[in-house]
This record gives structure tokens, C-alpha cells and sequence, in this order.
């Protein structure tokens, strides 16, 4: 199996005395690309999926259908070669419930924050199956980057602050339809709470560290970016684009980035990593 030995020479790298300055640079740059293409395997196959299957659908399946389809199958061969466990199956499964959930509200007749235009047999209140698997993919990402990349958190916040954070900004998607949008609000709070908070990380043989922000805020740039992918190839429309594709609004990139908090905060709890976030000075 290649992607379990790349994943053992991954964790067992050599440490190299002699590399320096620019030499250095590029060849923990370049494993420290290998490792994030690795820790995006799920994201990035679903994303040649999207691209692959054209929007009429292939072999009498709907879009939306193969895309669930394929996004089973990649989940099933990712346990079965033993790049994730059962248990961060468990984990994933329930970032797609929990996304899901979100995509029925946003989408529902009364909100309609955005739509699922084209049919499929998979459609559960008028969202596509498949949809849950978005969101599980910032999830997989989430937890195979931990893995491979061997992050450690210092100064992490007090976890039940966190939590309570992590349930604010999913609470916020769905009461400022109602009571008004507290995603500044909330967002201060988090960049307070995390203003410490660094990752320790290892592209190569050696620890580096970011704070934590900027990690959040790069990942949910990513996101938004294939968003914009996504909605260029009609997997779904915003109002503002039913007459013709636009970008999407850069305001998303923020709600991206509190996706990204809520799914750090749940990883970290499911994986029982809290005995390992405190790193000794």
C-alpha cells in the first residue's frame, strides 16, 4: 500500500545536520507540502470528483448521486487502508450530521441562504447527501494534519471557553436569521481567546510554530476559494448568482474561519488530545 508507507516515512524521517539556510527551506517547503497534500486526501479527491463528474451525471446516476457515491468510497478505502480509524470515522461522521443539518436550515424555503438547483435521487429536504461530506472534509483535514504534521498546541485556552465559543459560532448560523448577526461579536471573543495560542509543528525534523489565528484564517481562505470553485461548476447557487456566476462574497472567508475554530475544538476534544496541549515551557 503506497499512502500507508509514505505515511511511515512521513513519521520516521532522519534528522538532517547538515542542511542549511536556503537548502533547508526548500526541503522542509517541499514536505511540508507533501504532508498537507496528505493530510487533504479526502478534500482533494472530492475535489477532482467535482470537477471530473459533468453536470448531466455519468452511467445514469444524477450529479448529486455519484458525488455520494464517491465520497463513500473514498471514506471506506481511507479505513480499509487504515489511513483513518474508526474512531476518527466517528469524528468525521459527525461533522457531516452536524454540516448537514446546517445546509437543510441555510437552504430551507424560509431562509434560503442558497440552493441545490439540479436533481437527485439523494436529496433529503433539498439538499444532496453529499453535502455533509463538505464539511466532514475540513474535519478529515483537521484530524489527519494533527497526525502527520505531529501538531501540539501551546497556551491552548481553558477548554470549556472554547467549547463555549465552538457552540457560539454554530448557534450564530442559525439565530442571526432572527435576532441579528453576532459574528463580529463572536469572532473578537475568539481572536481574544486564542491570542496566545500557538501550533507546534514538524514539516521536517525540526519543530516550527504559527500562532493558531493565522492558521484558522489560512484554512478558511482555502475553503472559500474552492467555494468559489464550486459554485463556478453550479454544485450550488447564492441568490446573487442565479443569473450568472459571480464571486462569493468575501464576508464567507470569515464564516469559513469560524467553521474552521468549531472544527479545531471538536477534534481536539474527540481525540482526547487535552492531556497534550499544555507544552512545557
Amino acid at each position: 500500500m503506497l499512502l500507508p508507507a509514505l505515511d511511515e516515512h512521513l513519521t520516521a524521517i532522519p534528522e538532517a545536520q547538515g542542511l542549511r539556510g536556503i537548502r533547508r527551506f526548500a526541503v522542509e517547503f517541499l514536505y511540508f507540502g507533501i504532508k498537507e497534500a496528505r493530510a487533504s486526501l479526502f478534500a482533494g479527491l472530492f475535489f477532482l470528483a467535482v470537477f471530473a463528474v459533468p453536470r448531466a451525471g455519468l452511467f445514469g446516476l444524477a450529479r448529486y448521486d455519484l458525488l455520494l457515491v464517491i465520497a463513500l468510497a473514498i471514506q471506506a478505502a481511507m479505513v480499509l487502508t487504515k489511513l483513518e480509524t474508526l474512531d476518527e470515522l466517528k469524528a468525521i461522521t459527525l461533522f457531516h450530521l452536524i454540516g448537514f443539518a446546517l445546509e437543510v436550515f441555510k437552504t430551507s424555503s424560509s431562509i434560503q441562504s442558497w440552493s441545490y438547483p439540479d436533481f437527485g435521487y439523494t436529496k433529503l429536504f433539498g439538499v444532496p447527501l453529499f453535502s455533509g461530506f463538505m464539511y466532514a472534509a475540513i474535519g478529515s483535514y483537521v484530524i489527519q494534519a494533527w497526525r502527520v504534521l505531529d501538531l501540539r498546541v501551546r497556551h491552548h485556552p481553558p477548554y470549556w471557553m472554547a467549547t463555549l465559543a465552538a457552540t457560539a459560532i454554530y448557534a450564530n448560523f442559525y439565530t442571526h436569521h432572527y435576532i441579528g448577526d453576532y459574528r463580529w461579536y463572536i469572532a473578537a471573543c475568539t481572536l481574544g481567546l486564542y491570542a496566545r495560542t500557538t501550533v507546534i509543528f514538524r514539516p521536517y525534523d525540526r519543530d516550527r510554530r504559527m500562532p493558531l489565528l493565522i492558521a484558522f484564517v489560512l484554512i478558511g481562505f482555502f475553503i472559500w476559494l474552492a467555494e468559489n470553485v464550486h459554485s463556478f461548476l453550479g454544485l450550488w447557487q447564492y441568490p446573487n448568482q442565479i443569473g450568472g456566476w459571480s464571486v462569493v462574497h468575501i464576508g464567507i472567508w470569515s464564516s469559513w474561519s469560524l467553521v474552521v475554530v468549531m472544527t479545531f475544538t471538536i477534534v481536539a476534544n474527540l481525540k482526547h488530545f487535552k492531556e497534550r496541549i499544555h507544552v512545557p515551557e
